[in-house]
């Protein structure tokens, strides 16, 4: 499906934690409706403005009765910083859907046992993804991991058969890694976004109990289309594949961490 490049505009840009947002926008254009994993990229500011890149951000909501898309992100450099001072009403540039997210019907005709694992800010596209499944008849156990303090985890009590916490502080929940909190073995499958290390590990303990692992991958994108090959990443075979556009989803057996 080809992405639609529309003019958005902003219903609410909330402060969700010290360097997190959450940011609804209306979305015109329903011919192009994203679905679990995948993102958009936003462009705040001018074409000759800096930073000369749009930035991609993953869906972490999309609701199709009112073409509302929420965006959970971290404030992290000078594109973030601009997206977060976008105010009600304000219109920006929005391209979009890319990427192959989450095959959800794929992975339901396949299993159903499924665990979705997420890290910091990696768990923004986990919300999509957990109401999908649920969706169709399938609530997964959910494990998240934060550095402190969680975030946006409320709703999920509602999609999802289980819920668990780690923090590396120890604040809240087990104190750990959210690797600990669960046994590859007890699933059919494991769905994981997060940071590489975490992600890394998380496809090392699959790959030993024998549990079919997908993991949600992040690089630095240009174009977002794969033409660029800004983005490639190494796969075991050898060939390299651009995660905007083969992923940002990808069999954990087929990647280099």
């Amino acid at each position: 499906m080809r992405a639609a490049c529309c003019e958005a505009t902003v219903l609410r840009n909330e402060v969700i934690a010290p360097d997190i947002r959450l940011l609804t926008v209306v979305w015109p254009d329903r011919d192009h409706a994203p679905h679990a994993g995948q993102f958009f990229t936003l462009r705040a500011w001018g074409a000759d403005e800096a930073p000369f890149l749009s930035r991609p951000i993953s869906v972490h909501r999309w609701n199709p009765d009112s073409s509302t898309i929420e965006f959970l992100y971290q404030v992290v450099g000078e594109g973030t910083e601009k997206i977060a001072q976008l105010k009600m009403k304000d219109t920006f540039q929005l391209t979009g859907p890319m990427g192959n997210g989450f095959d959800v019907p794929d992975i339901l005709s396949k299993y159903k046992k499924i665990a979705v694992v997420g890290g910091g800010i990696g768990t923004a596209p986990m919300f999509q993804l957990t109401r999908e499944l649920a969706a169709a008849g399938v609530k997964p156990d959910v494990f998240f991991g934060f550095r402190d303090a969680p975030y946006c985890m409320e709703e999920y009590r509602e999609i999802a058969n289980l819920v668990k916490v780690s923090t590396d502080t120890g604040a809240v929940g087990f104190h750990g890694f959210v690797t600990q909190l669960y046994d590859p073995a007890d699933y059919d499958v494991v769905l994981v976004c997060g940071p590489t290390v975490m992600m890394k590990n998380a496809a090392r303990l699959c790959a030993e109990k024998g549990t079919p692992c997908f993991v949600s991958m992040e690089k630095k994108m240009a174009c977002g289309i794969g033409a660029c090959l800004g983005c490639t990443c190494e796969t075991r075979g050898g060939e390299g594949r651009s995660v905007c556009k083969n992923g940002p989803v990808f069999d954990a057996t087929e990647v280099f961490f």
